[in-house]
This record gives structure tokens, C-alpha cells and sequence, in this order.
């Protein structure tokens, strides 16, 4: 089964990975990362098949290249850099720092392998084409579209009726049911409710004149574990201070969860709270991190709903309605939604993940604030790196 091209366009993936990259070409240069893939469900074989057709969307992907109208869309946020478009200009993805194989259980083996300023670029467009080949290539994709537009309509249905009251944005290019039905999703979304603030797909921002939406990534924080000269429970601090000298306030969502919330609001200190916008979840209990927040700001003497809240672990409407109705009148509430949007069928959706595992030939790691979404090769390392979180913390508690 040979599949149309799945991605077309290097525009096509998260604005995130366009905010760090920025970053990371301007400071980090000699940074090297490697990256591998998880898939969390059980139960989940890959094919031969599905193997080839993913290498050979992995080969057309490295045959990609920005276009001028790109490259300008690109420039004209406002955040962006024009050194760092010149760069894109000559950027492309090199298919050697890609490797896949099958395990005899029919895993797949995906790793990438390279500069962090390319390395890091393909995860959203890995993950794109994994997703999009595994459910053309397992099930009928007709009655999984067929099934995804009728939840589609009911949601629009639930927004225009006033069941729904928040604004959200589409974060769901990584789990993508495919590149057709996203942009169908966004385009509806966008057109026929009142409610869908923007995307984090940059190249459907560009079509639908949206607002491109993201900051930054686990991946962000972890690459500074990676760095010698520094501290590893010291890493959010580095990371955020980079972050703000490149964007001064203009990109500023801050992810707290990398080495547990606890530690970061040690280094979200007064000045890091009034020179970010907001914090995003992404783990844990969100009414507790929420409260949480909201004392940490008033700690500093800051109105909390002068700061947003963006909820973003494994959304579904329900639930960001019940955190929104609970928030709304504490702090400003944003949500970003993923497979719920675009890839809500009569099938389970894939669990899939690439993650940052090396910095310089370095174990680096994510702890989060959820048992289970922890992700390192290295137990020795992660049990290191837990140690020296709990060192700090009751240090300076």
C-alpha cells in the first residue's frame, strides 16, 4: 500500500520547535541529542509494510525544502529572528540522522541522531508520519474518518450551542488521525465556532491566517542536563534565563513540570514571574498545580489573573470546561488540546512519543509531576537526578 506524501511542507509542525531551535542556534551550537521513539499502548505491531512505507515518507520528508513564501510567513512573526530565517534558508532535514528498524515483536525502532539544531526538528514530523501510516495502513480509514467528522460536528454542535464556553488551541499535529483531517479540523474549527484561538501547526496558521501558538518543550529544559558546567537541579534556571534574553517577555509560557513543579518554582522567582505571561501543565493533578500557581504568584505580590494558566495533559472538552469553570474567575485560563481534536475516532488513539535521551553523549531525562510519563535509558542516571532534585529542595526549603 503506497501512501500520498504525508508531510509537504517543512512549515508543517510546532511552533514550539521553531521557538527553541531559534534559541538553541543562537547559544547552543554544539549541543548534540539523540532521540527516541516510545509507543505507550500495548498491544501495538508494526508491520514490514508499515516499516517501508514510513522509511520511504522519511525520504521524501528529507527531500523537503522551505520556500520563499515560507520562509517570509516564517519572518513575519514577529518573534522570529531574521538571522535565524537565513538559517532555515539553508536548514534541511538530513536523512542519516534518522534510524528505524523492527524489533521481532514488531516494535518500532526509531531514533534520531545529530546537532540539537537539526536532531530536534524532526520529532512532530516523525510522529506525524508514524501516526498517519499506522492508521491508513491497520484499519479501514474511511470509517475512521467517517467516525472522527461525526465527533467533530457534535463538538461544533456543543461550542454553538453554549456547552462549551472556553477558547482553546488545536495542539494535535503529533497524533494526527492524518494531514488531510487535521487541516479539516482547523479549518472547521476555526470557521464555525467562535472558540478555537489558533494552532500550533505553523503551516495551518499560515493557511487560515491563524495565530501560531507554543513556546517551548520538555526537550528545552532537558537539553541543559546535557551541559557540564551545569548543575543538574539548576537546569530550569539556565533554561528560562536563555529563554527570556532571547525573547524578552514576547514568547513567555513557562513549562514547569520537566524536573517536578516543586523545583521550578524555586527558579520562578519574582523576576521570572513578571517577565513570563503564564506556566503550562502538563502533568499531574491540575487543580492542585493550579492553586499552586495561583499562591506562587500572589507570594510575589502579582494579581493572578494577570497570568494564564494553559492546560494541556491530555485534554478532552469535558475536562477543560470543568477546569475553566473552576479558574475562570482566579486567573486567565488557555487551553491546548491535542488527540482529542484530531484523532478522535472509533479506535484508540496511538500514545506515541520521541523523546530527548542524550545531550553531548550525556543521559538526560524528564521526571514530570505523574508517575508514568517519566522516559530515560539510563535508571542509574534518573535515580542520580531524582537525588539531586530532593537535595535542593529540602536545602533551600
Amino acid at each position: 500500500m503506497k501512501l500520498e506524501p504525508i508531510v509537504t511542507s517543512l512549515l508543517d509542525t510546532d511552533l514550539y520547535k521553531f521557538n527553541m531551535d531559534q534559541v538553541i542556534f543562537h547559544k547552543h551550537t554544539d549541543l548534540n541529542g539523540e532521540y527516541y521513539f516510545k509507543c505507550r499502548n500495548e498491544n501495538v505491531v508494526f508491520t514490514p509494510e508499515m516499516l517501508a512505507e514510513i522509511n520511504a515518507q522519511i525520504d521524501h520528508l528529507c527531500s523537503l525544502r522551505f520556500t520563499k513564501a515560507e520562509l517570509s510567513y516564517l519572518r513575519s512573526i514577529r518573534f522570529i529572528k531574521s538571522d535565524y530565517v537565513e538559517f532555515l534558508r539553508l536548514w534541511h532535514p538530513i536523512r542519516e540522522y534518522v534510524h528505524t528498524d523492527l524489533s521481532p515483536a514488531g516494535e518500532l525502532i526509531l531514533t534520531v541522531k545529530g546537532p540539537m539544531f537539526s536532531a530536534m526538528q524532526f520529532e512532530i514530523y516523525l510522529l506525524e508520519i508514524v501516526n498517519e501510516v499506522y492508521f491508513r495502513m491497520h484499519y479501514d480509514y474511511a470509517t475512521l474518518e467517517a467516525s472522527a467528522r461525526e465527533r467533530l460536528e457534535q463538538k461544533i454542535r456543543d461550542f454553538n450551542s453554549g456547552k462549551y464556553t472556553f477558547a482553546f488551541a488545536e495542539f494535535g499535529s503529533r497524533r494526527r488521525l492524518s494531514r488531510q483531517w487535521q487541516d479539516e479540523v482547523v479549518r472547521r474549527l476555526s470557521t464555525e465556532t467562535k472558540n478555537c484561538a489558533g494552532t500550533s501547526n505553523v503551516y495551518l496558521a499560515w493557511k487560515y491566517n491563524l495565530t501560531p501558538i507554543g513556546t517551548y518543550a520538555h526537550e528545552f529544559v532537558q537539553m541543559y542536563q546535557g551541559i557540564d558546567s551545569i548543575p543538574l537541579a539548576y537546569t530550569n534556571h539556565y533554561a528560562m534565563a536563555d529563554w527570556y534574553d532571547e525573547y524578552r517577555g514576547d514568547n513567555g509560557t513557562a513549562l514547569s513540570d520537566t524536573i517536578t513543579t516543586d523545583l521550578f518554582l524555586y527558579d520562578f522567582d519574582r523576576s521570572m514571574v513578571n517577565n513570563y505571561s503564564g506556566v503550562r501543565h502538563d502533568s499531574g493533578d491540575p487543580y492542585a498545580w493550579g492553586e499552586k500557581m495561583i499562591r506562587h504568584f500572589r507570594k510575589y505580590g502579582v494579581d493572578p489573573k494577570t497570568k494564564v494558566l494553559l492546560f494541556s495533559d491530555s485534554l478532552d472538552f469535558d475536562h477543560a470546561q470543568k477546569l475553566y469553570d473552576y479558574f475562570k474567575d482566579k486567573t486567565k485560563v488557555s487551553f491546548g488540546i491535542g488527540t482529542f481534536v484530531t484523532n478522535d475516532t472509533c479506535e484508540e488513539a496511538l500514545n506515541i512519543v520521541i523523546k530527548l535521551q542524550y545531550v553531548n553523549g550525556r543521559p538526560v531525562a524528564k521526571l514530570s509531576d505523574a508517575h508514568g510519563k517519566e522516559m530515560c535509558q539510563d535508571d542509574e542516571y534518573l535515580n542520580y537526578l531524582k537525588r539531586s532534585v530532593d537535595f535542593r529542595l529540602n536545602r533551600e526549603k
